[in-house]
């Protein structure tokens, strides 16, 4: 089946909606959203949105996904509290959602530029659009990769079944920039309650740190096991809670159920750290 082909036939057209409406639930978003209907995409789509993510396919079905937003969400994740967060990790959960819909995983995401996005996707593409209140995002899936999912689904011998279009609402426009929803303009929300809400559901790597030291390489390599490290810290002081490298709060170590935890005691003011 050639990629033309199978791009015409309900069953890739309905997987292509179907990655879509996969990522929806754990796309950052303060609103639920809808998938729209499935579209060819040119390097027109890009000019709605604000930033890119994406993400190599492993498994049966290769290639890549990649998900466009709006630029609500590229300022939430600038002005967090807690610092700068990174668009790839905040959108890999989705990307993680279809890939798994098309039948394979995905790798680590990575930021794109939007001028490299259509080139990057190495031929014909499909774009899903996702919708709120308006155009919040998009997911680009190459033609060729939704071929090898259908035929990886046929081969299976089991059948997709065909989306409803009235369940997905049309957004023909997406190619044409001319009638393409703008992305809605921000005023206060990357430090308002609305850039926060969209920031709930992504995840961050949490570190408790007990203390620091320096050494040579001559020490390094000398360690053995026993070998006791004295630590800028004394016994008894509170220990750090790192969000991504950034000092939030202190606390104490405790045991709970055989695990270490913190039992916080301080909140870092950020403004007095900056």
């Amino acid at each position: 089946m050639t990629v033309d082909a199978a791009l015409s036939s309900t069953p890739a057209l309905a997987l292509a909606g179907r990655a879509a409406e996969a990522c929806l639930g754990v796309l950052p978003s303060v609103e639920p959203l809808v998938a729209g209907e499935a579209q060819p995409g040119n390097h027109h789509v890009v000019q709605a949105f604000a930033g890119a993510a994406t993400a190599t396919l492993t498994g049966a079905v290769t290639g890549q996904v990649t998900i466009l937003v709006g630029e609500e969400l590229v300022a939430a994740l600038a002005g967090s509290p807690i610092g700068g967060l990174d668009l790839a990790a905040a959108v890999q959960p989705a990307l993680d959602a279809i890939a798994a819909s098309l039948g394979t995983g995905a790798q680590v995401a990575r930021v794109l530029d939007l001028e490299l996005v259509v080139g990057d996707l190495a031929g014909p593409f499909t774009a899903v659009p996702l919708l709120g209140a308006g155009l919040v995002a998009a997911v680009l899936v190459p033609d060729a990769t939704l071929a090898q999912a259908v035929a990886t689904t046929t081969g299976a011998g089991s059948g997709t079944a065909p989306v409803a279009p009235a369940e997905r609402p049309d957004l023909t426009g997406l190619a044409q920039p001319s009638v393409v929803p703008p992305a809605v303009p921000l005023t206060d929300a990357p430090h308002g309650r609305h850039g926060l809400e969209m920031l709930h559901g992504v995840e961050l790597e949490v570190t408790v740190e007990l203390g620091r030291t320096r050494m040579s390489v001559r020490d390094l390599l000398a360690l053995t096991p026993g070998a006791v490290l004295s630590l800028d810290r004394a016994a008894g002081s509170p220990a750090d809670l790192l969000v991504n490298g950034r000092l939030i709060a202190r606390g104490e170590v405790v045991v709970v159920d055989e695990d270490f935890g913190l039992r916080v005691t301080e909140i870092i003011d950020q403004n007095a750290v900056s």
